[in-house]
């Protein structure tokens, strides 16, 4: 049984960093794509990062690019997402996902096939 297991979030201010872990049980997953997806109240589901799991290429979305970093660690079968300068616009539900989507579209989220339970990231401004 897949499993992908969200931890780190919680409340912060805005400017503070905060890094978000998702540890994946179950399967191997040589050949898939991790993500991080995050959802507001309202607002439909945005890709945030995503890092193939063989080469460790990443990928992010417009809003955070230069202020997050994604990372995996093989050994421990974790994917961090490290987020810096955070902002209110960050609130949100973060979800881990893997998947195999194709390098042009690794930011779908219906791509991915195995989902996390989420974890909430508050900043306060």
């Amino acid at each position: 049984q897949v499993q992908l297991v969200e931890s780190g979030g919680g409340l912060v201010q805005a400017g503070d960093s905060l890094r978000l872990s998702c540890a994946a049980s179950g399967r191997t997953f040589s050949g898939y794509a991790m993500g991080w997806f995050r959802q507001a109240p309202g607002k439909e589901r945005e890709f945030v990062a995503a890092i193939n799991w063989n080469s460790g290429s990443t990928y992010y979305g417009d809003s955070v690019k230069g202020r997050f970093t994604i990372s995996r660690d093989n050994a421990k079968n974790t994917v961090y997402v490290h987020m810096d300068s955070l902002k209110p616009e960050d609130t949100a539900v973060y979800y881990c996902a893997a998947g195999q989507p194709p390098v042009p579209a690794v930011g779908v989220y219906n791509l991915y096939k195995y989902w996390g339970q989420g974890t909430q990231v508050t900043v306060s401004s």
